[in-house]
């Protein structure tokens, strides 16, 4: 999507994809991940996620990537946390105690800059992505991560019943972008209920990548 969708989302409160509570998925099967406490762990378009205050009540540092501005400002605000503000390059830091959140294109995230992280957490990003600009974005993620370990939420349903975001991302498209890099388990599929948007019937996918 190009950039002025995702501002004129946040800019008028079109926010259905954000949840009210830490998302069970996450909350179920992190643990899988195997990782210590005071690891650093890197969230794509975080958006303002209550994951990120879940990730950080459980001892964890997080890192973020977020287009808008507006949306890091409400995360900070909901966290309780006043943050610094600097300049990134063409990109903007908000940093408070251990959560660190970039603002811009996350194209224009380099690793130098993200830093050394021990895993990432995708449930919004690829899925927020159409089909021509996933390619990119997972081997962008591959780059600034190190290839660290990863926690990966997708949708899968007919993509004829609706359009996106969030997008249907299937099992083979899955392996095509990653399993020439990583090891890939998927941990659980679940009926979305309700279907998603109220819309399609849908399953989400929980991947484990190391």
């Amino acid at each position: 999507m190009e950039p002025e969708f995702w501002h004129q989302r946040w800019q008028h409160n079109e926010i259905g994809f954000h949840a009210a509570e830490a998302n069970p998925l996450l909350v179920a099967h992190w643990d899988a991940l195997s990782l210590s406490a005071g690891d650093r762990v890197f969230v794509p378009l975080c958006g303002k996620t209550l994951d990120i205050g879940w990730l950080l009540s459980q001892g964890y540092r997080v890192a973020g990537a977020e287009l808008s501005e507006k949306a890091v400002q409400a995360l900070f605000e909901e966290l309780g946390l006043t943050p610094e503000i600097s300049e990134a390059g063409v990109l903007r830091r908000y940093c408070a105690r251990d959560v660190e959140i970039f603002v811009g294109d996350v194209f224009q995230l380099t690793r130098s800059l993200l830093g050394a992280v021990q895993a990432s957490y995708d449930r919004a990003a690829l899925v927020a992505l159409p089909a021509p600009m996933r390619q990119r974005y997972t081997g962008h993620l591959r780059e600034i991560t190190a290839t660290a370990p990863q926690l990966l939420l997708c949708f899968d349903y007919d993509q004829r019943a609706m359009e996106g975001p969030p997008f249907a991302v299937p099992d083979d498209e899955v392996a095509r972008h990653y399993a020439a890099h990583y090891a890939l388990r998927k941990l659980a599929s679940v009926e979305v209920v309700g279907g998603l948007k109220g819309q399609c019937a849908a399953r989400e996918n929980v991947w484990l990548l190391v």
